[in-house]
This record gives C-alpha cells, sequence and structure tokens, in this order.
C-alpha cells in the first residue's frame, strides 16, 4: 500500500529532480575525499558543507510549497519548526559532550554550569539517546503545528490574518528562547559540538556522510510530497486552495484537510533544521527571525509555487547568490533580494520552472491545435463508392 502510494509520486519531473539529487549525493563526497587536494575536480570541506545548507533550505523550501503552493496557506512562521528540529538535534550534541566541555560537567552542558544550573531541565531527559532526539526533531514541530492549526483552521481564520498570526508565533519563540532561563542557551545558542554517533563532526568522513544524508532525505521528502499532491487528497487540497467554499459545501472538513498538511510540512521543515545543525556547527534563537521565515517565501516564489521542484531550485539559486553577493557587494545584498523578488512578481509570476512549465504547455496546445487544422484542411476520407469509381 506504501509502495502504491509512492510510486504515484513518480512523475517526469520528480524522477528527474530524485535522480539528480542522488547523484549529487555520489559525486560531491567523492570529490571531497577521493580526488587529491590540488585535483581540479576536487570539492573543498567548506564547500561541500556550504552546499549541503543549501540542501537544507531546499528542503525547507519545499516544505512550505507543501502548504503555500498546493493548499493556500502563506505561513510566514515556518521557520519555527526549522529551529525547533535544529534545537532537538543541537540538544543531542550537546549532551554528546559530557566531560570534555570547558567546565568538565558530564551531565551539564556548559552554558547551564555557567549559570549555576544545579540539575538538568526535565525537557533535556532522554536527549543523549539518538533515535528520542531523532523522534523529537518530528515531534515538536508536529506538535506545535497541530496545536497551531488545530485553533486557526477551526476559527476559520485565512488570508493575511493566518500570515501573520504565523509570524507573530515565530517571533514569540524567538523572544522565549532568547531568555537565559529557558535552558536553551540563551542569545548564544547551542554549539561546540564534538560527536555525533561516535564520529567527530568535524572529520571530513562525518560531513561527506551529512551532505549525502541531506541529498537523500530532501529526495524522500520530495517524492513523498510529490505523492500527497497527486493522489486524490491532494486533488481536494488544490480544491481548498481554489475554491475553500465550494469543497466545504461538497462535505469535506476543510480544517481537517489543513491540518494534516500543516503538521506534514512543519515535519518536513523540522528534518531540515536537524540536518542543518551539525553542518553549520551551532543553532541560536536569531533561526526563530521572521525574516528567514520571509526569505523562504522569496525562495518559493523564485522557483515556482506549486511545482514542488522549484522551490527546490530557487532555495539554491538564491542562497548562492546570497553567497556571492555577501562576499563581494555585502552592502548590496538586501537590494539585490528585493530586486529579485520584485523582478519575479512583475515578469516571472510563476516563478521560474512554474513559467517553463506553462511556456511548454502552451507550446504543445499550439502544436495540437495546428495538426487538428491540418487534418480537417486534408477533408474527408474517400468513401468506399469513390474508390470503385475511381478504379
Amino acid at each position: 500500500m506504501i509502495t502504491s502510494f509512492l510510486l504515484r509520486a513518480l512523475e517526469g519531473r520528480v524522477i528527474a529532480a530524485v535522480a539528480i539529487l542522488l547523484a549529487v549525493a555520489v559525486i560531491v563526497p567523492a570529490c571531497n575525499l577521493l580526488l587529491p587536494q590540488d585535483s581540479a575536480l576536487h570539492i573543498p570541506t567548506y564547500a561541500m558543507a556550504l552546499m549541503g545548507k543549501y540542501l537544507c533550505y531546499a528542503l525547507l523550501a519545499l516544505a512550505l510549497d507543501l502548504v503555500w503552493g498546493y493548499c493556500g496557506i502563506l505561513s510566514l512562521g515556518h521557520g519555527a519548526f526549522f529551529a525547533l528540529g535544529g534545537y532537538a538535534m543541537g540538544m543531542y550534541l550537546m549532551r554528546q559532550i559530557g566531560s570534555r566541555g570547558t567546565y568538565g560537567n558530564p551531565l551539564l552542558p556548559d552554558f547551564m554550569v555557567f549559570l549555576n544550573w544545579k540539575e538538568l531541565p526535565w525537557f533535556w531527559h532522554g536527549m543523549d539517546m539518538f533515535w528520542f532526539a531523532m523522534l523529537m526533531v518530528l515531534v515538536v514541530p508536529g506538535l506545535l503545528a497541530f496545536v497551531f492549526g488545530w485553533f486557526a483552521f477551526r476559527s476559520r481564520v485565512n488570508g493575511v490574518y493566518l500570515s501573520i498570526i504565523t509570524q507573530a508565533m515565530t517571533y514569540a519563540l524567538m523572544l522565549a528562547f532568547f531568555r537565559n532561563d529557558m535552558g536553551f542557551g540563551g542569545n548564544n545558542g547551542l554549539t561546540d559540538y564534538k560527536d555525533i554517533l561516535g564520529f567527530s563532526v568535524q572529520a571530513d568522513g562525518t560531513r561527506a556522510v551529512l551532505f549525502a544524508l541531506s541529498a537523500v532525505m530532501l529526495s524522500l521528502c520530495l517524492v513523498v510530497a510529490s505523492a500527497i499532491v497527486r493522489s486524490k487528497f491532494g486533488k481536494v487540497l488544490v480544491g481548498v486552495r481554489d475554491a475553500e467554499s465550494r469543497v466545504r459545501f461538497l462535505g469535506f472538513r476543510v480544517e481537517n484537510i489543513k491540518l494534516f498538511t500543516f503538521v506534514v510540512s512543519a515535519m518536513f521543515a523540522g528534518i531540515a533544521g536537524a540536518l542543518f545543525v551539525p553542518q553549520v556547527g551551532i543553532i541560536n534563537p536569531g533561526e526563530f527571525a521572521p525574516a528567514n521565515s520571509i526569505e523562504v517565501v522569496v525562495w518559493t516564489a523564485v522557483g515556482g509555487r506549486g511545482t514542488l521542484v522549484g522551490p527546490i531550485i530557487g532555495a539554491v539559486l538564491v542562497n548562492g547568490g546570497k553567497s556571492f553577493f555577501t562576499g563581494a557587494f555585502p552592502e548590496f545584498w538586501l537590494y539585490a533580494l528585493g530586486a529579485l523578488f520584485i523582478g519575479v512578481t512583475l515578469f516571472l509570476p510563476k516563478g521560474i520552472v512554474g513559467t517553463i512549465a506553462h511556456g511548454w504547455n502552451a507550446r504543445k496546445g499550439l502544436r495540437a491545435a495546428a495538426e487538428a487544422e491540418k487534418g480537417r484542411d486534408a477533408g474527408p476520407p474517400p468513401s468506399a463508392q469513390q474508390v470503385q469509381a475511381a478504379e
């Protein structure tokens, strides 16, 4: 049953994207680990980590596209789910430090010792076990999305009002996590990681595995998202986006449809955050900043809302441009980002992939119409009597 559900996702665009991602998952680590540093094809470790960060951002953009592109929910708070997944991973990595910290406390992280904490808070218990931490990566963002969506969707909060509430949610979480008494490191966040599953986080081999895992998880989430939107549920989902009142009058529980999609999207964002943290080496309350969630909207719009593959391309292109501009012209980056968003809105309202797909479909339509017109000009085929008379 699960296999048949996933096979529905295998349409041409998704197959191509998955094939490219899986190829990248093999080629990039191989170029880093197997080729000598003086080789022209060698990929430095810092560049591989940077590309791994782009893949995590691409997964976050995919998560937003699932709710915005197919359900019509413009969330300006997906950075909160991303950050919560990152904090769950960061807590696990902090527990792995043990007595190797600055203060040598085998149980309490350094920031707790510095703040004179006497015992480990209850919500840190179990985070030293990898399986439990990975479960929290899914449960914590999913639970927050469930509670938020339960009240918001049943109250029929829609449109710009819902967007503002999601932004308020992530801003409130940012203020809360900045507090030292919350037990999450305050302004400094969680950093100075040592090991993950017994392997050094700084080792080239570990970073290569994390990069490959990011590409594989992005591929898997892409297949799951495609299977959802191409199923019967996905057709109803698009109906909610385009005509919510009609879907409601047909007897569907629109709030449940929105809630399920919102929770799945939040879990995708949590996975992205968990993969992001060990590759970057830090997680702090800045990841909750509303501006980060707005940037995710820009990535999705640039790549193409409602295309699944488009947001992945948009996230990679925009963040690649950000890395270039912030290095070459740091004072002009925000202007470039604003100009990009305005230009896409005016000239590519469907995004890169959406515009290409629209042009391709229009071309096929014109070709089909021309062939039909040519068939009418040729006239009807000769009848049997006409053939006998000609003979």
